[in-house]
């Protein structure tokens, strides 16, 4: 089984990609797109968007692979961007044709290139082309733009344009990231293309992970939301499917980081960010993943609530700090309580 860690615009930058990294249970991460025009972009750009090319394409911390991923409708241009980024020691080059927004959309990238797969393919074909044999050329797609009819064309056309990989997120454009995903058209796009299928969309825990699972039958799946809410949701699956392919029987188990546990890496996010972006941004990146982590930890609204108005670092450090210390008397007390 692979867990890979999805490529969120704005929101899995390298910070980001190396924080979840280091707390385990992920095999890849790919970058925010690259969007590509007509020229060939400098170098700077690529690292700027993947500083891990300076690192052999690895997180710092636990070394996971990055993929590099560029978007745009031109072959030519993007494959020769794909040649480029190569060069500078890319792992991997994944090609996106799954964001939905609007402006990418209209600009002639993302999702709106599903309405015609003859264009995927060509995308594909010339970058798989331009890149040396040894580094793989995948791709993300949703089922469709304004519907999902073309789920089956646009997932033969990576196929046969010589993608390795292709991650499907199991909506279309129109659908947005509305529920449900619909993974049963995963299952028909894998039993149609001999290539590995990656599995995406609305795994927020082990039991969706399951689900999904068993309704497509994948061993790969990429998760974004679920990992930014729940941090140590790849951990929680990789002991799961340690123990379902056990002979031993081994009981492996996976203690669920809990909110105190979270803190100090709350804190050394918000460091990192305090000196990677302007000083009139300082607490952003912070408020964005708590807004991500109420979904499951309740502590998290609370500091958010606590924070969503302070713009100074000593302020916020501050409250981060008495979460911890709020977290860990609680603690105290539940396991006196229990001895009582």
């Amino acid at each position: 089984m692979r867990i890979l860690l999805a490529p969120m615009e704005g929101v899995v930058d390298a910070i980001m990609r190396d924080l979840l990294c280091s707390i385990g249970g992920i095999d890849t991460c790919v970058t925010e797109f690259i969007r590509i025009n007509d020229h060939l972009l400098p170098d700077k750009v690529f690292y700027k968007r993947c500083p891990e090319l300076l690192n052999n394409s690895l997180t710092k911390q636990s070394k996971t692979p990055v993929r590099v991923q560029l978007l745009g409708g031109k072959p030519t241009p993007i494959a020769e961007n794909a040649a480029s980024v190569a060069a500078l020691g890319a792992s991997a080059i994944d090609l996106n044709f799954g964001c939905p927004a609007k402006t990418v959309n209209k600009s002639d990238g993302g999702a709106c290139l599903l309405k015609e797969p003859n264009r995927v393919h060509d995308i594909i074909a010339a970058t798989r082309n331009s890149v040396p044999s040894h580094i793989p050329v995948t791709a993300k797609i949703r089922l469709g733009f304004e519907d999902r009819s073309q789920y089956l064309e646009n997932a033969l056309a990576a196929f046969e344009a010589g993608a390795n990989e292709l991650t499907v997120h199991a909506r279309s454009k129109a659908d947005g990231y509305k529920p449900p995903a619909y993974w049963e058209y995963i299952a028909e796009i894998r039993e149609a293309i001999p290539i590995t299928v990656i599995a995406n969309g609305d795994i927020w825990s082990l039991e969706d992970l399951q689900r999904c699972q068993k309704v497509t039958g994948c061993t790969s799946f990429m998760l974004g939301r679920g990992l930014l809410s729940c941090p140590d949701l790849a951990l929680q699956i990789r002991a799961w499917h340690q123990r379902e392919s056990s002979d031993n029987n081994t009981e492996i188990t996976h203690k669920v980081m809990q909110w105190h546990d979270l803190c100090p890496l709350l804190l050394q996010f918000f460091n990192v960010t305090v000196s990677a972006y302007p000083p009139k941004y300082i607490g952003n990146r912070l408020k964005q993943w708590l807004f991500y982590l109420c979904r499951q930890y309740p502590e998290a609204t609370v500091l958010f609530e606590n924070i969503k108005r302070l713009k100074d670092k000593d302020s916020i450090t501050q409250a981060l700090n008495k979460s911890l210390q709020d977290s860990q008397a609680h603690q105290q007390n539940h396991a006196i309580a229990l001895v009582e």
